[in-house]
């Protein structure tokens, strides 16, 4: 259990779906909370909607300057929640250059420029805490991922080997792979979508996570296993079961 009252948070993608949800939860729970996205608009109004205190600081995380901008405005902060994404279901035939270079930009590249932007004051006071959000599609190659896949598996891979080098630092790193989400996202599926979650639901799984010690929650239970246990699965068994036939 954490106290949360008092304790100033940034989160990255707030301003609508999971991490709206979030924000919610968060500023219930008593944390103040910057909220950075590229609408100042959404963000606004996500403000003025939240209960407790609120700093809004719109940012493109695909562009350094802005990063390093936004993270100037924030100031210092006791945590950073990265949620920014974006994503098109895309198969390798389909390819589309601006849209994987987009997912690739925001979902794992952005983190990267976040992380160099707030982690050198967290590991110069020896306190701090990140949590990155990677995704179920992440583990393994999965059919009309291209793009979104690729940028969630280097996402958790930053966030191991972030752990594995700042475990014991003061720097608490935790990594959250949810499944599906109803969002604006998954709206643009045209395929059923086992065990899908609502934001809120999602939002609370996170947070609950956050108030832990432990490193990574993929959720939901069930379906996180199918993934997790991928990994041990020999290659021509995976691609037999998931591989769409030519």
């Amino acid at each position: 259990m954490t106290d949360w009252s008092g304790k100033r948070y940034w989160l990255i993608g707030a301003s609508e779906g999971l991490g709206r949800a979030l924000a919610e939860r968060m500023s219930r729970a008593g944390v103040e909370l910057v909220l950075s996205a590229r609408n100042r608009d959404r963000l606004e109004d996500l403000a003025d909607a939240l209960p407790g205190r609120s700093l809004v600081v719109p940012v493109d995380v695909r562009d350094m300057a802005s990063v390093h901008e936004a993270a100037h405005a924030a100031g210092a902060v006791d945590g950073v929640v990265y949620l920014a994404g974006v994503y098109w279901p895309q198969a390798a035939q389909d390819w589309n250059a601006d849209q994987v270079e987009a997912m690739c930009d925001v979902n794992f590249t952005g983190a990267a420029r976040l992380m160099g932007a707030v982690l050198p004051a967290m590991i110069e006071r020896g306190s701090g805490h990140v949590i990155l959000t990677g995704s179920l599609a992440g583990f393994r190659g999965l059919p009309g991922a291209i793009g979104y896949g690729a940028s969630k598996a280097g996402l958790m891979h930053l966030a191991e080997s972030m752990q594995a080098d700042l475990r014991g630092s003061g720097v608490a790193v935790q990594l959250v792979n949810p499944g599906f989400v109803r969002t604006r996202l998954t709206d643009k599926n045209d395929f059923t979508m086992p065990f899908i979650m609502e934001a809120e639901t999602a939002a609370a799984a996170i947070f609950d996570h956050m108030g832990t010690t432990r490193f990574r929650k993929s959720f939901p239970l069930l379906f996180s296993w199918l993934f997790r246990l991928s990994r041990l699965m020999p290659d021509w068994l995976w691609f037999r079961l998931f591989a769409i036939r030519g």
